[in-house]
C-alpha cells in the first residue's frame, strides 16, 4: 500500500516577481489657471538657492502660479527618496537668470526646490 502523496506546496511569491514600487509624480495636480506674486520671503529664498549655486546676475520672473501638489515630491521626485503621500498646496516659481530657466517648487513652507528635471 503507497502513501497518498501530498501536494506540492505553493511557494510564496518572491519580491523579485513583484512590480516595483512607482514613486514618480506626474506632477500637479491642478494649477489654479491664475498667476499669483510670489511673497517676499520666496523670493529671497530663491535668490538665495541660486547665489548659494554660484549663480551670478538678477533673476526675473517668468512664472508664477499656485499649485496643487499630489504629494511630498511637489511634481518633482529624486530617484529612490520617500514621500508624504498627501495632498499638498504650493506654488510653482520659474525664474530666467542670463538665459537660464530655473523651476522652482515650494510646499507649505518658504524653503524652495530647485526641479532640475
Amino acid at each position: 500500500m503507497t502513501a497518498p502523496t501530498q501536494p506540492e506546496p505553493t511557494p510564496a511569491p518572491s519580491s523579485s516577481t513583484r512590480p516595483p514600487f512607482a514613486s514618480a509624480s506626474p506632477g500637479p495636480l491642478a494649477p489654479t489657471g491664475t498667476p499669483v506674486p510670489v511673497p517676499p520671503a520666496r523670493w529671497d529664498a530663491i535668490v538665495a538657492d541660486l547665489s548659494s549655486r554660484g549663480v551670478t546676475g538678477t533673476p526675473e520672473l517668468v512664472s508664477s502660479e499656485a499649485v496643487t501638489w499630489n504629494n511630498g515630491a511637489l511634481g518633482c521626485p529624486s530617484p529612490g527618496v520617500s514621500y508624504t503621500q498627501a495632498i499638498v498646496e504650493g506654488m510653482r516659481v520659474v525664474v530666467s537668470v542670463g538665459g537660464t530657466t530655473y523651476d522652482y517648487r515650494f510646499g507649505t513652507t518658504d524653503s524652495p526646490r530647485l526641479c532640475t528635471r
